[in-house]
C-alpha cells in the first residue's frame, strides 16, 4: 500500500495541533506583469494575483490577520482565541521589489501571538540575498515556509505560460532557501496546455530531485478576464484529472507534504472546468480513487 504524507497530519506530528490558514495580500505586482520579465502575468493568473479571497491590502498586518480569521472562524473547531494560524502572504509575488514596510508586514505577521508558522509566495527569480538574510532573521521568530510558483519543470511549456524563468532557476532557489534553514513548498499545476502525462511525472521527478519540502497539486482553472480565456484551451475532465493527481502522489518522494490535492478558482471568474466549483464532490473522488488504487495518507516515518 502506497501512502502519501498530509499536511493537516504533519502540522499535527509537528506541532501538536491543527493549524488554520489565513489568506493575506502578498505583493502588489510580479516581474511578469511589470516588464520586468514580462507583461500581463502567466497566462492562468487572474487580475487579483491569486489574492480574491485576501483582505484589504490597506489595512495593518494585525487587522488584515484579524479579518483573516474572521473568514475562517467556520472552519476552527476549538476556542479561536486560542487557535494557531498559519499566516500566508498569497497574491502576486510577494518578496519582489521590496520594501521596508514589506519587511515590516512579514515581522508584524510572525510576531502575531497565534502565528505558528510564516508562509510567503514569491519566485524563483525574486530571492536576491537580502531576502534570503530576511527569511533568517524571520525563522528566528518562527517557522518560515517560501512557495514558489514552478508549475512545471518543461521550459518549452513554461514559455507557453508565459512563466518568465527557467527551471534551473528554481532548482538553484530550492538550494538558497534552504541553505538558510527555510522550508520549501513547490506549486505544481495539472493539466497545462501541450503537457503530457510524461511531462508532469518528469515534473514531480524534479520536485523529488531538489528535496522540495511540500508539494500542491493544483487543476488549471480557466478564470474570466485570463489569456488563457481568450484560447482554445480543452480543460481536464474530472475522471482525467483524478488519474493524473493519483499518478503524481504516487511519483511523489514519502516525505514530501501534500499541502494540496486540488484548489478554488473564484467562482465569481471560474469558466472552466465548471466540475471544480463543486469542490466537497471533487475531493470525494479523489479519495475514492484513493482508496481503490491503495493510496492513503501516512507519516513521513511509515514505509512505503
Amino acid at each position: 500500500m502506497e501512502h502519501y504524507y498530509s499536511l493537516d497530519q504533519f502540522n499535527r506530528e509537528t506541532f501538536g495541533r491543527k493549524l488554520y490558514k489565513l489568506s493575506l495580500p502578498g505583493g502588489t505586482t510580479c516581474p511578469n506583469r511589470d516588464g520586468s520579465r514580462g507583461v500581463g502575468g502567466c497566462i492562468f493568473c487572474s487580475a487579483g494575483g491569486s489574492g480574491e479571497f485576501t483582505p484589504d491590502a490597506s489595512l495593518c498586518v494585525t487587522e488584515q490577520l484579524a479579518r483573516a480569521k474572521q473568514r475562517v472562524a467556520g472552519k476552527i473547531r476549538e476556542d479561536a482565541d486560542t487557535a494557531q494560524f498559519i499566516a500566508y502572504f498569497q497574491s502576486f509575488t510577494a518578496t519582489y521589489a521590496m520594501t521596508q514596510e514589506q519587511r515590516a508586514r512579514f515581522f508584524e505577521a510572525a510576531r502575531w501571538p497565534q502565528t505558528a508558522v510564516l508562509d510567503i509566495a514569491t519566485r524563483p527569480d525574486c530571492l536576491p540575498p537580502d531576502v534570503l538574510d530576511m527569511f533568517s532573521q524571520l525563522r528566528s521568530i518562527k517557522p518560515v515556509w517560501v512557495e514558489l510558483g514552478l508549475q512545471t519543470a518543461n521550459d518549452a511549456t513554461a514559455g507557453r505560460i508565459r512563466r518568465g524563468y527557467d527551471t534551473r532557476e528554481y532548482v538553484q532557489a530550492v538550494r538558497n532557501l534552504h541553505e538558510v534553514g527555510v522550508s520549501v513548498v513547490t506549486h505544481v499545476i495539472l493539466g497545462l496546455p501541450g503537457e503530457t502525462r510524461a511531462d508532469m511525472l518528469h515534473t514531480i521527478d524534479t520536485v523529488n530531485a531538489v528535496g522540495s519540502d511540500g508539494v500542491k497539486l493544483q487543476l488549471l482553472h480557466v478564470l474570466r478576464g485570463t489569456a488563457l480565456a481568450e484560447t482554445d484551451y480543452t480543460p481536464l475532465t474530472m475522471d482525467a484529472y483524478i488519474d493524473l493527481l493519483c499518478d503524481c502522489i504516487s511519483h511523489l518522494d514519502a516525505q514530501i507534504v501534500v499541502h494540496r490535492l486540488t484548489g478554488d478558482g473564484d467562482k465569481r471568474l471560474l469558466l472552466a472546468p465548471l466540475w471544480s466549483a463543486d469542490k466537497k464532490r471533487v475531493l470525494n473522488a479523489v479519495h475514492r480513487a484513493m482508496r481503490e488504487r491503495n493510496i492513503r495518507q501516512g507519516s513521513a516515518h511509515e514505509k512505503p
